[in-house]
Protein backbone atom coordinates (compact mmCIF):
# COMPACT_ATOMS: atom_id res chain seq x y z
CA UNK A 1 0.00 0.00 0.00
CA UNK A 2 3.05 2.17 0.22
CA UNK A 3 3.61 2.69 -3.19
CA UNK A 4 0.29 3.49 -4.62
CA UNK A 5 0.37 7.19 -3.62
CA UNK A 6 4.00 7.70 -5.03
CA UNK A 7 2.92 5.58 -8.13
CA UNK A 8 -0.33 8.32 -7.88
CA UNK A 9 2.03 11.17 -7.61
CA UNK A 10 3.76 9.92 -10.84
CA UNK A 11 0.87 10.05 -12.98
CA UNK A 12 -0.25 12.94 -11.65
CA UNK A 13 2.86 14.56 -12.99
CA UNK A 14 3.38 12.94 -16.13
CA UNK A 15 -0.52 14.13 -17.12
CA UNK A 16 0.28 17.63 -16.01
CA UNK A 17 3.33 17.53 -18.39
CA UNK A 18 1.87 15.63 -20.88
CA UNK A 19 -1.05 18.32 -20.72
CA UNK A 20 2.00 21.62 -20.62
CA UNK A 21 3.17 19.73 -24.17
CA UNK A 22 0.60 19.67 -25.41
CA UNK A 23 -0.77 23.27 -24.82
CA UNK A 24 2.89 24.93 -25.92
CA UNK A 25 2.25 22.67 -29.27
CA UNK A 26 -1.46 24.17 -30.12
CA UNK A 27 -0.09 27.13 -28.77
CA UNK A 28 2.75 27.38 -31.48
CA UNK A 29 0.60 25.99 -33.96
CA UNK A 30 -1.67 28.86 -33.49
CA UNK A 31 0.76 31.27 -33.87
CA UNK A 32 1.96 30.04 -36.84
CA UNK A 33 -0.77 30.27 -38.65
CA UNK A 34 -1.51 33.20 -37.90
CA UNK A 35 2.30 34.30 -39.21
CA UNK A 36 1.10 32.64 -42.48
CA UNK A 37 -2.04 34.34 -43.24
CA UNK A 38 -0.45 38.04 -42.14
CA UNK A 39 3.15 37.41 -43.93
CA UNK A 40 3.58 40.27 -46.93
CA UNK A 41 5.55 38.10 -49.95
CA UNK A 42 7.69 40.14 -52.20
CA UNK A 43 7.84 39.36 -55.91
CA UNK A 44 8.93 41.30 -58.97
CA UNK A 45 7.13 41.73 -62.12
CA UNK A 46 8.43 38.60 -63.64
CA UNK A 47 7.92 36.37 -61.18
CA UNK A 48 4.19 37.56 -60.79
CA UNK A 49 3.71 37.06 -64.50
CA UNK A 50 5.31 33.60 -64.45
CA UNK A 51 2.54 32.77 -62.12
CA UNK A 52 4.29 32.59 -58.74
CA UNK A 53 2.25 35.08 -56.86
CA UNK A 54 -0.74 33.95 -54.59
CA UNK A 55 -4.13 34.28 -56.08
CA UNK A 56 -6.20 35.08 -53.64
CA UNK A 57 -3.53 36.96 -50.89
CA UNK A 58 -2.47 39.84 -50.39
CA UNK A 59 1.39 40.21 -51.16
CA UNK A 60 3.92 43.40 -52.51
CA UNK A 61 5.70 43.97 -56.39
CA UNK A 62 8.61 46.42 -56.42
CA UNK A 63 10.39 47.85 -59.64
CA UNK A 64 10.49 50.57 -61.17
CA UNK A 65 7.39 52.74 -62.89
CA UNK A 66 8.08 52.76 -66.14
CA UNK A 67 8.86 55.96 -68.03
CA UNK A 68 5.51 56.96 -69.91
CA UNK A 69 2.77 54.32 -68.52
CA UNK A 70 0.94 56.74 -65.84
CA UNK A 71 -2.06 57.49 -67.00
CA UNK A 72 -4.40 59.43 -64.09
CA UNK A 73 -8.35 59.74 -64.32
CA UNK A 74 -10.32 62.30 -64.78
CA UNK A 75 -13.28 61.60 -62.94
CA UNK A 76 -12.10 60.02 -59.75
CA UNK A 77 -8.46 59.08 -57.90
CA UNK A 78 -7.71 56.23 -59.87
CA UNK A 79 -3.98 55.92 -61.88
CA UNK A 80 -3.29 53.34 -63.26
CA UNK A 81 0.62 52.41 -64.20
CA UNK A 82 3.39 49.55 -64.74
CA UNK A 83 5.53 48.27 -62.73
CA UNK A 84 8.87 46.96 -64.66
CA UNK A 85 11.31 45.11 -62.94
CA UNK A 86 13.55 46.05 -67.22
CA UNK A 87 12.45 42.24 -67.86
CA UNK A 88 8.48 42.31 -67.58
CA UNK A 89 5.86 45.22 -67.02
CA UNK A 90 3.20 44.51 -64.66
CA UNK A 91 0.19 46.76 -65.02
CA UNK A 92 -1.14 48.19 -61.78
CA UNK A 93 -4.23 50.15 -60.66
CA UNK A 94 -4.37 52.61 -57.68
CA UNK A 95 -7.36 54.20 -56.10
CA UNK A 96 -5.96 56.75 -53.61
CA UNK A 97 -3.43 59.44 -53.35
CA UNK A 98 -0.42 58.51 -54.29
CA UNK A 99 2.69 59.49 -52.38
CA UNK A 100 4.52 63.02 -53.38
CA UNK A 101 7.45 61.33 -54.33
CA UNK A 102 5.43 58.68 -56.67
CA UNK A 103 6.83 59.42 -60.36
CA UNK A 104 7.35 57.58 -64.06
CA UNK A 105 11.17 55.81 -63.72
CA UNK A 106 11.13 55.85 -59.86
CA UNK A 107 12.00 52.50 -57.97
CA UNK A 108 8.25 51.57 -55.61
CA UNK A 109 6.95 49.15 -53.48
CA UNK A 110 3.04 48.20 -53.99
CA UNK A 111 0.66 46.34 -51.70
CA UNK A 112 -2.36 44.50 -53.32
CA UNK A 113 -3.88 41.76 -54.62
CA UNK A 114 -3.64 40.29 -58.43
CA UNK A 115 -7.01 41.18 -60.38
CA UNK A 116 -8.92 38.53 -62.25
CA UNK A 117 -7.18 40.24 -65.64
CA UNK A 118 -3.62 39.75 -64.34
CA UNK A 119 -3.73 43.42 -63.22
CA UNK A 120 -2.22 43.90 -59.85
CA UNK A 121 -4.71 46.33 -57.42
CA UNK A 122 -2.65 47.99 -55.48
CA UNK A 123 -4.23 49.06 -51.66
CA UNK A 124 -1.15 51.06 -50.72
CA UNK A 125 1.69 52.41 -52.66
CA UNK A 126 5.28 53.81 -51.17
CA UNK A 127 7.51 55.24 -53.15
CA UNK A 128 11.32 55.69 -52.62
CA UNK A 129 12.56 58.49 -49.96
CA UNK A 130 15.33 60.29 -51.54
CA UNK A 131 17.06 59.99 -55.23
CA UNK A 132 19.77 57.95 -53.81
CA UNK A 133 17.13 55.19 -52.43
CA UNK A 134 15.45 52.08 -53.93
CA UNK A 135 12.99 49.52 -51.80
CA UNK A 136 15.49 46.79 -51.32
CA UNK A 137 13.02 44.13 -52.30
CA UNK A 138 12.55 46.77 -55.50
CA UNK A 139 16.59 46.92 -56.28
CA UNK A 140 17.31 42.96 -55.53
CA UNK A 141 14.33 42.38 -58.49
CA UNK A 142 15.66 44.76 -60.81
CA UNK A 143 19.34 42.98 -60.53
CA UNK A 144 17.93 39.46 -61.14
CA UNK A 145 16.00 40.77 -64.13
CA UNK A 146 19.19 42.28 -65.36
CA UNK A 147 20.98 38.81 -64.84
CA UNK A 148 18.24 36.54 -66.38
CA UNK A 149 18.47 39.20 -69.37
CA UNK A 150 22.04 38.73 -70.03
CA UNK A 151 22.20 34.97 -69.73
CA UNK A 152 19.67 35.14 -72.72
CA UNK A 153 21.44 37.15 -74.45
CA UNK A 154 24.18 35.34 -74.47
Amino acid sequence: MGLLPKHAHRRKKLGLIVMMVMGVGVAVGMVTMALKENINLFFSPSQVLAGEAPKDHTFRIGGMVRTGSVRRSNHNLEVAFEVTDTAKNLPVVFTGILPDLFREGQGIVAQGKLGPNGTFIASEVLAKHDENYMPPEAGEAIKNAQKIQATLKE
